[in-house]
């Protein structure tokens, strides 16, 4: 198994290995740490842990990547390994988060605190590393900014099961040469397409909502505005979709509408619209039901 960290401060070969050993259960001799644009014959590659170790700078002082041999029993996650390295080497350690996002990574500290921060490398050769944000405050990475990362929640993609179903549904039906698959209708397409996308936002946001928006514990209300015209979408297109489509998709809505309006509550004078769109009050409520009810708390001011 391959691990990468990067560590604030500038520790030595010989604190890597102890640290490396504690964290893998076995003695520091059977830690192999190097240059790896050393010589390779110096190195013991038949031990249990092989480390490349590098110099950086910037933020970082040094880059572990870190092979685990098969037959080193105990293998962590890349998560715990970085926990329990920092709390040995005494160092705030980075490594890489699962989000598409360049440069979206986790710092944990000696003190075991753990929270999100941004990597940016720059042009130079060798690259300057920069921690530019942090969502809670680290004291190792003084010049970082605190913020929230809205790019990490948009990223975030929990499982669709409905919108999974009726996908797989439709396409049983065209294989069956339903009126869908012989309808040369672009629109009909287009229609499909938009469907399964916006089918797929919604039940997201109803996911994220029914776990307390896990995992990030917050919710960007631009995005949360973005899922509420995706059901905008969604309330047009059965007309331009055949009998049958249509069907399956009212049955996927009214399942994931009825959890939608257990998961929040009523706003009827439309605050939360005027919140997120900026409009003045109207009269006469403006949109879908949807938008006449509001997650309780609102997940863009939660801590």
């Amino acid at each position: 198994m391959t691990y990468n960290l990067l560590t604030v401060a500038a520790i030595g070969p010989e604190t890597v290995a102890v640290a490396l050993a504690g964290c893998f259960w076995i003695a520091a001799g059977e830690v192999d740490v190097a240059d790896p644009d050393g010589d390779p014959d110096l190195r013991n590659w038949d031990a249990p842990v092989l480390c490349d170790y590098r110099a950086v700078h910037g933020d970082l002082a040094r880059s572990l990547d870190i092979y685990a041999q098969g037959e080193t029993a105990d293998q962590p996650l890349e998560s715990e390994l970085a926990a329990g390295f920092a709390k040995a080497a005494g160092t705030a350690v980075l490594f890489p988060a699962e989000e598409a996002p360049p440069g979206a990574y986790w710092v944990v500290t000696p003190e075991g605190l753990l929270t999100r921060a941004r990597l940016e490398p720059s042009d130079d050769e060798p690259p300057l590393y920069s921690v530019t944000a942090v969502e809670a405050p680290v004291p190792h990475l003084p010049r970082a900014a605190v913020t929230r990362f809205a790019e990490i929640v948009r990223e975030q993609r929990p499982d669709t099961p409905l919108a999974h179903a009726f996908a797989a549904s439709v396409e049983k039906r065209r294989r069956a040469a339903s009126d869908l698959a012989r309808s040369p209708d672009d629109d009909v397409s287009s229609a499909l397409r938009s469907a399964k996308g916006n089918l797929v936002v919604w039940e997201r946001v109803i996911r994220q909502m029914e776990s307390g928006w896990a995992p990030a514990g917050w919710y960007p209300a631009s995005l949360y505005r973005e899922r509420l015209e995706a059901r905008d979408e969604l309330s047009g297109i059965g007309a331009r979709l055949p009998r049958e489509v249509s069907e399956l998709l009212g049955e996927a809505l009214a399942e994931l509408d009825r959890r939608f309006a257990a998961a929040t509550e009523a706003d009827p004078s439309g605050g939360l619209r005027r919140e997120l769109t900026g409009e003045p009050a109207a009269r006469t409520p403006v949109g879908g039901w949807w938008w006449r009810r509001r997650p309780d708390p609102r997940p863009w001011e939660q801590d």
